[in-house]
């Protein structure tokens, strides 16, 4: 071999070398999961392995963030997150965070419940990895994520999920959805880990309340509703019936009994918890959209949905001001509002009452807005 091709693998060879650690920070860092600032109300943070010790050195561990009140009271849980490609969810509960006043009782916010869901997204939907919001403190980043747990962490999928303990089959890819893992394993796969830790939690800490924050298409018909377990039904009422007297459409539902798995039914048949589930209307969901990107995710604007709206295809209003993350952000935090003041009237016993302040709901994030700021800009002039 002459000089010259010495000359030339050596060069092909250091490309190569920059390109695999290049290529392997970026992975690297697609695994980091941006965290809440500190709002108000100093937390305490926690890991979810401490309430099932094997997560612990996984990537399904995750933090729970615990704002205690000024007073004594009961317990909400907040659930981000479950799945992070529905950014409104973990946006809404890193906002609390970041916002909440709590007066009285103890409010515990998992911004992102299946954390390793939050390391990957999926490109075969061309979905954006990251977008970025302008803040307080300059312009932040936030991860788009995934659906379903990471492979790298949880592989392969079996052909048939079989859910654990009720025996319901569904399809293999469903054993990486943590809303289909519930009420969980101990030391089962590291989905069914990440559910245990969060339905032991809730019995060790004994919660009174929890929200499980979700965002979904617009053609799907579960939606701009709440689905709530029985023994939550008479406080969802009365929390729904004060949501749409605020101008807020919502509808409710009971959780299907033979629909396993969901933390509306799994939480609240095996814990004492009262749980509520809310969705909000996201076009990057969709089978119909168009080309995916940020003005979908956080702007929620879709022009193919605008038309089939018109066709009456749809099962929520859509116009050319879409869903932007401000409404949906609000429809959440609003939606915590009106829930935990029903669970203060008709649920808690004297001196278990949840009382918080601060914290934006619809009127501030989306009504009171300036449209030329929805998208993102308004949203962010509430975080640190």
């Amino acid at each position: 071999m002459t000089k010259k091709n010495y000359i030339s693998a050596a060069i092909c060879l250091a490309v190569s070398v920059a390109i695999m650690i290049s290529t392997g920070m970026n992975f690297l860092a697609a695994r980091e999961v941006p965290l809440p600032m500190e709002g108000p109300t100093k937390p305490e943070i926690h890991m979810l392995s401490e309430w099932n010790p094997n997560l612990k050195d996984t990537n399904g561990d995750t933090p729970v963030y615990v704002l205690n009140g000024k007073e004594a009271g009961g317990s909400a849980l907040i659930l981000g997150g479950t799945h992070p490609n529905e950014p409104s969810g973990y946006m809404g509960a890193i906002t609390f965070i970041e916002t909440a006043v709590i007066e009285k009782g103890t409010v515990y916010v998992i911004p992102y419940t299946n954390h390793s869901a939050a390391t990957h997204n999926d490109p075969g939907e061309g979905n954006i990895q990251y977008f970025t919001i302008p803040t307080q403190s300059g312009e932040r980043t936030f991860r788009f994520g995934s659906r379903a747990t990471n492979p790298i962490d949880q592989w392969p999928d079996p052909d048939v999920y079989v859910h654990n303990p009720s025996g319901q089959q569904m399809s293999g890819s469903e054993t990486r959805n943590i809303n289909r893992a519930y009420p969980g394993v101990a030391d089962g796969n590291l989905t069914e880990r990440m559910a245990y830790g969060v339905a032991e939690l809730i019995r060790q800490k004994d919660i009174d309340i929890t929200f499980d924050l979700h965002e979904a298409s617009p053609e799907y018909p579960v939606i701009n509703a709440t689905v709530a377990h029985q023994r939550a039904m008479t406080l969802a009422s009365e929390g729904c019936i004060n949501l749409l007297l605020g101008g807020i459409e919502m509808s409710l539902e009971q959780s299907p009994t033979n629909m396993h798995g969901l933390t509306h039914r799994e939480l609240g048949d095996y814990t004492d918890t009262l749980a509520i589930l809310m969705e909000t209307a996201n076009a990057s969901q969709g089978r119909l959209r168009g080309a995916s990107g940020a003005s979908q995710a956080i702007g929620g604007l879709d022009k193919f949905y605008v038309i089939e709206e018109k066709l009456d295809m749809l099962a929520v209003p859509f116009d050319e001001t879409g869903h932007p993350i401000e409404e949906r952000v609000g429809r959440h935090l609003q939606g915590v509002y009106d829930y935990v003041d029903a669970f203060n009237n008709v649920e808690a016993e004297e001196g278990e009452q949840i009382v918080f302040s601060g914290v934006p709901g619809y009127t501030e994030l989306f009504l009171e807005a300036d449209p030329a700021t929805l998208g993102g800009a308004h949203l962010g002039s509430f975080l640190k």
